[in-house]
């Protein structure tokens, strides 16, 4: 089931969308939907205060002063834009359902903004950055507030894509790079010996449209939806960054399942299949397939007529069809 979403504060007949109550503004995440349709929070004292403050714009403030203080320039080249609306970050670390015993991984966490909320709730998290620049900034800044939770906070410089993931259970929560969303998802999904239970990205607003879609015309999708079940949560635009980035962005959260819909070797001849579909994706599957040895035939046991487009072919279908290819190459 896609969720509904939530944006930042805009203007609704006059008032701030901030301003108005929950159900007038947002159904979102069932993990989220509660705590804003009730009005109720689990802050409590200087918490609280800090988060209603940070609402009115004092965490982008904050952020400024520090990059100021340091003298560090955001290079929008390798995807620095730094996220600074509270509500996104509460929103974030909720549909994650970040646990006391979680251990969780961060991609580019920067200095640490979202870093700070993740040491708040989990009970281990390893920030993976690959800009020198930012490892020390990044302890400072987790520590302004959370000095006795830094013992929990595991720094490695390196390439993402590079390094291994953890071998215990653990979660992926991260506000990454535009441009590795696509060799991220290969990494911890496809490549990595454990893979995460569950993945909550914020990333370009068009390829989590894309992911989430019923009729996608994305590898990318083919590939989250064999090892798990995306959702859209909220969107988010470039005003809710530092510096805002040039497009929408949106949070998307994937529950992995406990294994994959297919094994390894499947995997790799579905996403070989599907590339072959939608390199003419406005080809009928007749174009593609249909012109692979044995193609029409597999098609044809499996229910799936030849003149359907690559991107109505739901992920069981695609499952279908190569289990039918393989068996008749097998007996041939």
């Amino acid at each position: 089931m896609r969720a509904a979403l939530r944006s930042c504060p805009r203007e609704i007949h006059g008032r701030k969308e901030a301003d108005c109550p929950p159900a007038a503004n947002a159904i979102c995440d069932p993990r989220i939907a509660p705590m804003m349709m009730s009005g109720r929070s689990n802050l409590t004292g200087s918490n609280a205060a800090r988060k209603q403050a940070y609402c009115t714009g004092m965490l982008a403030d904050e952020i400024r002063q520090f990059l100021h203080k340091n003298g560090i320039w955001l290079d929008t080249n390798k995807g620095q834009h730094f996220l600074t609306d509270e509500s996104v970050l509460e929103d974030i670390v909720t549909v994650a359902d970040i646990q006391k015993d979680d251990t969780v991984v961060e991609i580019g966490p920067g200095i640490g903004i979202l870093t700070r909320e993740l040491l708040s709730r989990a009970g281990s998290v390893t920030a993976i950055e690959i800009d020198p620049r930012m490892i020390p900034l990044l302890r400072i800044f987790t520590m302004n507030e959370q000095a006795e939770l830094a013992k929990n906070l595991t720094i490695v410089e390196g390439n993402a894509l590079q390094t291994p993931m953890p071998t215990a259970v653990y979660k992926i929560v991260a506000n990454i790079p535009y441009h590795i969303t696509s060799p991220l998802l290969t990494h911890a999904l496809l490549e990595s010996s454990k893979r995460p239970t569950s993945l909550t990205l914020l990333i370009q607003r068009e390829v989590a449209e894309n992911i989430c879609s019923e009729e996608s015309d994305s590898i990318l999708t083919i590939l989250v939806r064999l090892f798990g079940t995306p959702s859209l949560v909220r969107l988010v635009p470039p005003q809710c960054f530092l510096p805002p980035p040039k497009v929408d962005s949106a949070v998307i959260h994937i529950e992995c399942f406990p294994e994959p819909k297919a094994d390894p070797e499947a995997v790799q001849r579905i996403l070989k299949l599907s590339k072959l579909a939608f390199s003419k994706r406005r080809k009928m599957l007749r174009n593609t397939v249909g012109e692979m040895p044995s193609g029409t035939e597999a098609m044809t046991q499996v229910g799936i007529e030849p003149t359907r487009r690559p991107q109505t072919l739901s992920i069981d279908e695609w499952i279908a069809l190569d289990a039918a290819l393989t068996e008749i190459r097998a007996s041939s």
